[in-house]
């Protein structure tokens, strides 16, 4: 797998989520400090997690 991390992340340290493709439909998720433990999903569910997410903090939820 390709594993890509966010820009956000910055260019030290292991504080971020990383993500790869792991077919047409599914997509993997792990933390970069412990990167043996992987979660798979669907990309539609991922895109609705994202959304919401951003509106939260865009409406300043915390």
């Amino acid at each position: 797998m390709r594993w890509r991390k966010s820009s956000f992340s910055g260019d030290g340290g292991n504080n971020c989520v990383e993500i790869a493709a792991i077919g047409p439909e599914s997509v993997a998720l792990r933390e970069s400090d412990n990167p043996a433990d992987v979660l798979t999903t669907d990309r539609a569910a991922l895109g609705a997690l994202v959304r919401s997410l951003r509106r939260r903090s865009a409406s300043g939820y915390r």
